[in-house]
């Protein structure tokens, strides 16, 4: 049923998120650049960390480490020390062996712009490897995170659990459903899934009154009188 429903109304859907994030996005550092090292960096630091402190520690942590060579150089140490305040130190530490493990295959160092690819990385699951692709590189990736997950579920699954694992699966259906027909676009509409999750779709509390795209939302439909 939910991916029945993304396939009606996908194309208003995006329509409607993309103008919406346009006018309404947050003015964040990772947002200003392609580098896909800078954006792992900032996709590493997010998981499970607010924003407000990622803010504090990213662009100190760049300046340390300004290369993914340099972060391969650097000892233990300096890098837990880098990440101090951000918590979940198994982040760093995979972070630091796959600026080595890409270090050793050839210089100067980069990352692969291919999702299948990064995702043989260390530390790199399905959602960080469809953020770097799609918003280093451009490529037509879906990405799922739990912001993304509670949108999609709430506009085209109010019946799906993601704490099950078909769920999971059927809201990466959709996740790709939903994608544009180019990459640039898809920059765009993952961005701003992403941030529609962030802002107004919460796990809290559902602005709905604020949302672009309540008009083929299940939930809202089914909550009003």
């Amino acid at each position: 049923m939910a991916l029945e429903r993304a396939l009606a109304v996908r194309l208003r859907f995006g329509r409607l998120l993309r103008a919406w994030y346009r006018a309404h996005h947050r003015d964040l550092p990772w947002r200003k650049t392609r580098d896909p090292y800078r954006i792992l960096v900032s996709e590493l630091m997010l998981q499970q960390t607010p924003v407000s402190r990622v803010m504090l520690r990213y662009g100190e942590f760049l300046e340390r480490f300004p290369t993914l060579d340099a972060l391969a150089r650097a000892r233990p140490a300096r890098v837990m020390e880098a990440w101090a305040g951000l918590g979940y130190y198994a982040r760093a530490r995979n972070l630091h062996r796959l600026a080595r493990t890409v270090a050793e295959s050839g210089a100067p160092a980069t990352l692969p712009g291919d999702a299948a690819a990064l995702r043989s990385l260390p530390g790199v699951g399905a959602y960080t490897a469809g953020a770097v692709a799609s918003f280093a590189f451009e490529q037509r990736e879906a990405l799922v995170d739990t912001n993304v997950a509670r949108v999609v579920r709430r506009v085209f699954g109010p019946e799906l659990d993601v704490t099950r694992g078909g769920d999971r699966r059927r809201i990466w259906e959709v996740a790709r459903a939903l994608l544009p027909r180019t990459g640039r676009a898809t920059y765009v509409h993952n961005q701003a899934l992403m941030e529609l999750g962030a802002l107004v779709c919460t796990a809290r509390v559902r602005h709905c009154g604020r949302c672009p795209v309540r008009s083929v939302c299940a939930t809202y439909e089914a909550d009003r009188p």
